[in-house]
């Protein structure tokens, strides 16, 4: 898995969230992030920890040229996590898979 084949996945995410009017021009307040629990469960939707946190933290960690997560996935998550009748649902998921997809171990 390249950096840019991941960049490239975060913007099909990212377009896919603005095609389905998901994507938040404001931040939420500072608090939000402050939170202990997975996902933010507590103080953000899971869209917004998605474009506020996963994304951002992907793109850091790629400028900082550090290692990227091995065996992630987060699109279980999401299957959970929204309902089906979510605009662009299936699309966001197939998407989200495909990114997890960069992330597995080669099968022999």
């Amino acid at each position: 898995m390249s950096s840019q084949m991941v960049i490239q996945q975060l913007q099909q995410v990212e377009a896919v969230m603005r095609e389905h009017d998901h994507w938040q021009t404001q931040s939420p307040e500072a608090e939000a992030f402050a939170s202990t629990e997975p996902f933010c469960l507590d103080t953000l939707e899971p869209l917004e920890w998605l474009q506020w946190v996963l994304i951002p933290r992907f793109h850091a960690l790629i400028e900082a040229r550090a290692p990227l997560p091995q065996n992630f996935a987060i699109a279980p998550y999401y299957e959970v996590a929204l309902p089906d009748t979510t605009p662009g649902y299936a699309v966001l998921l197939l998407t989200l898979n495909q990114f997890d997809a960069l992330f597995q171990e080669p099968t022999a």
